[in-house]
């Protein structure tokens, strides 16, 4: 059985976006059956779990004795075992690995960099002038995913890949903002977001949160 991690709790602004779920979704497409451990309040604190998941974050995942982090490396190995995610044909196989990667180290850096700002300093002074420089960075970065992104449905075509999956959770960071639609992607994230395998994630993820005291 697969185990994947996830916190049973955190901020409303967070839920929907916890980076399980990109997990949860590729495991889904691959149509593997798994289960999830909640952790409780201080328990990714623990030796146990630190032992498991060295910086504390979620998500885990353990495969018959496998332990991993980091979502994308947990997504990759997931998507190399249906051809849900990557491609049978090498040159596509590559191409989607290589989107997974951009998504993760070309686009959601500013993304993150500005959710940051407008999460959880905002407000602050010093956030307000370094604020239209951060959306700058991401506007760029869009307008060069769109540029990428072109005509097609998906990034490398008509089918969906890994790489759209990773790209789709990333660019699902900015909901707060009209960036996504500003930069032309709406069509592209609604198309991600639209597949069954994404509603079953998010509805999971969602339904685990336990409601945080008032």
């Amino acid at each position: 059985m697969i185990t994947v991690t996830a916190f049973q709790s955190v901020p409303p602004f967070a839920q929907g976006l916890v980076r399980d779920l990109r997990v949860r979704w590729a495991l889904e497409e691959a149509g593997l059956r798994y289960e999830i451990r909640l952790l409780e309040d201080g328990e990714k604190d623990g030796a146990e779990y630190r032992a498991w998941q060295p910086f504390g974050q979620v998500p885990a995942y353990e495969e018959n004795g496998l332990k991993l982090f980091e979502s994308g490396a947990i997504v990759l190995r997931i998507a190399e075992r249906s051809e849900n995610l990557l491609p049978g044909d090498p040159a596509a196989r590559a191409r989607a690995i290589e989107w997974l990667f951009a998504a993760l180290n070309t686009i959601e850096p500013p993304i993150q960099n500005l959710a940051a700002i407008d999460l959880f300093y905002a407000g602050q002074d010093w956030a307000g002038l370094r604020r239209p420089e951060a959306e700058a960075a991401v506007r760029k970065r869009l307008a060069e995913l769109a540029a990428a992104l072109g005509n097609g449905p998906f990034i490398d075509g008509p089918r969906f890949t890994a790489g759209d999956l990773m790209m789709a959770t990333v660019l699902r960071i900015l909901r707060h903002t009209e960036l996504v639609a500003d930069c032309g992607l709406a069509d592209y994230l609604a198309r991600c977001e639209s597949r069954p395998a994404f509603q079953r994630a998010l509805a999971g993820q969602m339904a685990d949160f336990v409601p945080v005291p008032k």
